[in-house]
């Protein structure tokens, strides 16, 4: 009968468990695409989010060559990959002032400027960034930084979070993004197109976060209206499997 009761309550204990983690897993589902104050959550919640990430897409290729890991480093490019297996990630509170004024500008005050940070740069851009990861270890000669590459990491990113059911952030970074986007001058030349410029130009342009940010946010509107793609796994298949 001691040892049924004790049987019992280390079940009990199991479950209570279970329980517990499962709860962290879906409070940082629900953080994702907000601004942190805190880097120890941010760290946590951008690991467990790479790592799903990088699980999901190692189907596609097996070799185990995908090692891509996040760290917190804030920058002013505020969220990139390094080329060193390395994603970096800022922390709104590290982010220098006149990348702060440049967010509130764009969104027309300070609280929206945050609200955008959060769902970007603590959000969708964390896959975007593994999407530069995933094809510079299995497409290096085709991955040197240019107007298309970042068009494949931002339909990478955005397949994905539809993918694992993030509409509603992503709807939500849609919206924003709209508005934003009509507060940018097109920094395109006369008889010269986007593609080209952006090519041409690429390290230039990631020195204006007005520029920049015309590519970027430019690409996101293209890539959710466009009702022709297909879904992540076959979209990954298509690019990258052999």
């Amino acid at each position: 009968m001691v040892a049924f009761f004790n049987i019992q309550i280390m079940k009990k204990s199991i479950l209570i468990i279970i329980i517990f983690f499962l709860n962290l897993t879906i409070k940082a589902q629900t953080k994702w695409f907000t601004i942190y104050q805190d880097s120890i959550a941010l760290m946590r919640d951008a690991n467990e989010i790479s790592e799903k990430f990088k699980n999901d897409v190692s189907s596609f290729r097996t070799d185990k060559k995908f090692e891509t890991k996040t760290i917190l480093n804030t920058t002013p490019y505020l969220i990139f990959f390094d080329g060193q297996n390395r994603v970096n990630i800022p922390l709104w509170s590290q982010v220098l002032p006149e990348l702060k004024a440049f967010t509130k500008e764009v969104t027309g005050s300070e609280e929206e400027g945050k609200r955008m940070f959060g769902l970007f740069f603590n959000g969708f851009y964390l896959i975007h960034e593994y999407g530069h990861a995933y094809q510079e270890t299995y497409d290096f000669e085709n991955s040197r930084a240019s107007y298309q590459n970042e068009y494949l990491a931002n339909t990478i990113a955005m397949l994905y979070w539809r993918k694992i059911g993030k509409n509603k952030e992503l709807e939500q970074c849609y919206e924003l993004v709209k508005k934003m986007f009509v507060k940018l001058p097109n920094p395109v030349p006369e008889g010269m197109t986007k593609e080209d410029y952006f090519t041409k130009n690429y390290e230039q342009a990631t020195q204006n976060p007005f520029v920049y940010a015309y590519m970027q946010f430019g690409q996101f509107i293209e890539i959710y209206e466009n009702k022709s793609l297909p879904s992540f796994d076959e979209f990954m298949k298509l690019n990258f499997q052999k």
